[in-house]
Parts: C-alpha cells; sequence; structure tokens
C-alpha cells in the first residue's frame, strides 16, 4: 500500500510551526488578541463594573451579556437557517427569562393573572410598657389575605418554572430519544448550550 502526501499537507505542517514561533504570537497578540480583549472589556463594562461575588445576579448579567453577543454574532453566522434561527429562538427565550430573573418581577407577573396586591396594612402602634419598641399590626381582611397568599403563591411557581426552562434549554434535547425514521433537523428545537456555536 502506497502512502502520498499532496504539497498541502506539508504546507500546513510549516504553518504550524510557524503559528508556534515567538515571533508569530507576538505578531497575532498585537493582530487580535490584544483587540479582542479592549472589545470585550468595552461589551462587558457595565456587568464588570456591577459585579459583586456575593449574589448570583450579577454573575447571571455577565451570563446574559455573552449571551446577548452570541445571539448577535449567530443572526449573520454561516450555519444554515432551519437549525440557526432555532437557536436564535432558545436563545432569545434564555435572555427573556434572565431578565426576570435580574429584576425578579414575578410578583407583578402573578399579579397580572390575578389582580394587584392591595395596598399594605400594616401598622405600627407604640408598647405601652416600652416606648422604644413598637408592635407591627396587620390590619388586612381575611378575603385580602387569601389573595396575598394566592399572588405570593402564584410568584412562586412562576419563577419555578421558568427556572427549570431555562436550564432545559441550555441542556438541550436528549437526541437518543430522536425517531431515526423523521429528519433531524424537524425534531431539533434549537435548546442545548453546548450547540450554541458557528
Amino acid at each position: 500500500m502506497d502512502i502520498n502526501f499532496s504539497n498541502s499537507f506539508f504546507d500546513s505542517l510549516k504553518r504550524i510551526a510557524r503559528h508556534n514561533t515567538w515571533y508569530y504570537k507576538t505578531w497575532d497578540f498585537f493582530r487580535s488578541g490584544l483587540p479582542g480583549f479592549i472589545r470585550n472589556l468595552w461589551v462587558f463594562r457595565k456587568c464588570l463594573w456591577n459585579h459583586r461575588w456575593w449574589d448570583w445576579r450579577f454573575t447571571m448579567e455577565l451570563m446574559q451579556t455573552s449571551l446577548k453577543e452570541m445571539e448577535r454574532g449567530m443572526q449573520e453566522g454561516l450555519e444554515i437557517k432551519e437549525t440557526r434561527n432555532k437557536k436564535i429562538y432558545k436563545m432569545r427565550k434564555a435572555i427573556y427569562i434572565m431578565d426576570h430573573f435580574m429584576n425578579d418581577d414575578f410578583i407583578e407577573l402573578a399579579e397580572k393573572e390575578l389582580g394587584s396586591l392591595p395596598e399594605s396594612s400594616l401598622e405600627f402602634k407604640q408598647l405601652e410598657n416600652d416606648p422604644d419598641l413598637f408592635e407591627m399590626l396587620d390590619k388586612d381582611t381575611e378575603e385580602q389575605k387569601i389573595h396575598r397568599r394566592k399572588v405570593y403563591a402564584r410568584a412562586r411557581e412562576i419563577e419555578e418554572k421558568m427556572w427549570i426552562e431555562l436550564w432545559e434549554t441550555f441542556k438541550g434535547q436528549d437526541y437518543s430519544k430522536f425517531d431515526d425514521k423523521k429528519e433531524w433537523n424537524d425534531q431539533f428545537d434549537g435548546s442545548g448550550m453546548r450547540g450554541w456555536w458557528d
């Protein structure tokens, strides 16, 4: 058995060797490394400025900013439209869900479904035996208390549902459950962060 190499094979070996030299690495640093770093500083400037280690929302803000940048780039990507558009839709959905978590507006979403919460009827009454202390009195009617509980319970349901949907979107589908008789693109829904690249 004869093994033959084309000239392009040896050219690619030379290119690999050249890419590992100090002068190429220096040139590449100034050509793409440093400009890319400066661009990233600009893109992530707000979340870098705001970031604190002690709250998960800051981490989510970094992730959302990165996902927005990825979604913007995917719109002009090289992938076929059928799968690319599904991925873009799932990215936008994840960005939308992250907005709700960062704004913590689940009570407002529940109020849209069930009606607004009544005005707070809490009062503070000074204790007779100790004027420096106050007692908190809840003046809600029983009906108002029931409505509050319903709104808060629904807000928690919405939050849990969105949390699960967000991570299912990142996780993606189980391809082993795809039907071999159907087209792969027809079964693919765009989810799965590991496949979001162009």
